[in-house]
């Protein structure tokens, strides 16, 4: 009897953490490393936001609460969605989760039973093919293509659904490439789900990103289509566009209270409930109208960035940026580059047990972080299966415009250093099983 369940070997990670190893130990050698990897904004939460959360603590709001959410928290959420996606929605459906991430697994657990065929975007969050992996069911990845700014429509879709597709994952904005769905794509994503698929399909509709868009852009919901919000998991949160990652406030609306109710009984069997004197200040964020402004801020200040980076990863020899409209994330081609550097090559001379493991765009991530002090990842990380012969790199931009800079900087003189990957290759050879590539 093994000591370990099979099971948690279906268990993916999030690599953007994983690589915190390999970070510190570079700055432990002396290294000073730009760090392009978490997809953290680098701002504050809002002092509006902390007041009421101190506030709160200090007036004894510091014990259990109903495991599904206050109801003043829910009520925001469900105003909320309301009036931005335009249906109606109850504070009754609304379930309060730490962080927008608990929300996927729930999903899975939910609807899924083993053998279910799970549709998903790849590149997309790893979190997805994970748990879609531990469960039993089936991954289908829906392969995005930067010719098409990582976007999708019906078509794509109808060549993956079965019969026994169960659950379909949409994320929009999208990290890792900050693809955006249109109306009219949803449009028609949702006139197919009506008319192709079975009526206990569900959608996972991550809109973790809904408030940061570029150029204009506003945010569309598969749940604001007819038909739709009777099918839809909502999962959004305070972390990204109200800079809170820590926090860990996150939220589903759910089709039916029925449904409301597993979730909130998931809760009560993991983490019995999310603080409430965070959730007041969750409350707030979605009521005050001190908190417009301050979004609106910091999505302008990605904006900037994201117009001094594209046009800077381009002028990097063999690399090939495209523009993201959402997000903060940037995901250029590095094919180029791989070809440059003798990448492709290297990699086909590790031994086939190693050669499994790591992608070139993989090899060139560790090159950039022990070289040259820029952490950035590759596409493997962001889901493995149909990831082979696609060499990019993510690289957050919720980092200062000095780092972007100097980061870019950096990337640039490694793209004309053959000879230094050739040494770190033949180094890491050298260190045996001790090795980054072993």
């Amino acid at each position: 009897m093994a000591v370990i369940s099979h099971r948690m070997s279906q268990l993916g990670t999030e690599n953007a953490f994983k690589l915190g190893d390999d970070i510190q130990r570079c700055v432990d050698m002396g290294l000073d490393v730009i760090r392009f990897n978490l997809g953290a904004p680098d701002f504050r939460s809002a002092p509006h936001l902390n007041r009421v959360a101190m506030e709160s603590l200090e007036a004894g709001r510091s014990g259990y609460c109903d495991p599904a959410g206050i109801l003043p928290f829910r009520e925001a959420i469900a105003a909320h969605v309301t009036r931005t996606r335009g249906i109606e929605v109850s504070p009754s459906r609304v379930v309060v989760t730490p962080g927008a991430k608990p929300p996927i697994g729930y999903t899975l657990q939910t609807y899924v039973d083993e053998g279910d065929e799970v549709i998903y975007p790849s590149p997309g969050f790893p979190i997805y093919e994970s748990w879609v992996q531990f469960t039993g069911a089936v991954p289908v990845p829906l392969p995005l293509s930067d010719d098409r700014d990582f976007a999708f429509n019906a078509d794509d879709l109808a060549e993956l659904i079965t019969e026994r597709t169960k659950v379909i994952i949409l994320c929009s904005p999208s990290n890792p490439t900050g693809g955006v769905l249109s109306r009219d794509e949803l449009a028609g994503i949702a006139e197919l789900i009506r008319t192709r698929c079975r009526p206990d399909i569900r959608i996972y509709s991550d809109e973790i990103y809904e408030q940061i868009l570029f150029d204009g852009l506003e945010h569309e919901s598969i749940a604001s289509h007819p038909g739709m919000a009777e099918r839809t998991v909502i999962a959004s949160g305070h972390s990204k566009g109200f800079a809170m990652t820590g926090w860990r406030l996150g939220w589903a609306v759910l089709p039916t209270e029925e449904e409301a109710a597993l979730f909130k009984q998931i809760n009560i069997n993991i983490m019995s409930c999310v603080p409430p004197f965070l959730q007041d200040a969750g409350a707030a964020a979605y009521e005050d109208p001190a908190s417009a402004p301050v979004v609106a801020r910091m999505v302008a200040a990605f904006q900037r960035r994201r117009d001094w980076i594209v046009p800077a990863l381009n002028e990097v020899p063999g690399v090939r940026c495209r523009k993201p409209k959402g997000a903060f994330y940037v995901f250029p081609d590095v094919s180029g580059l791989c070809g440059r550097l003798g990448v492709h090559e290297a990699h086909a001379a590790l031994p086939g047990d190693a050669r499994g493991r790591v992608t070139p765009a993989g090899m060139l991530q560790m090159f950039l972080l022990y070289r040259y002090g820029v952490a950035t990842m590759d596409r493997a990380s962001f889901g493995r299966i149909g990831a082979e012969g696609q060499d990019f790199l993510r690289m957050s931009i919720a980092n200062s415009m000095d780092d972007i800079r100097r980061g870019v900087g950096r990337i640039a003189e490694a793209a004309g250093d053959a000879a230094g990957f050739a040494g770190f290759v033949s180094a890491e050879a050298a260190r045996g099983a001790k090795g980054l590539f072993a």
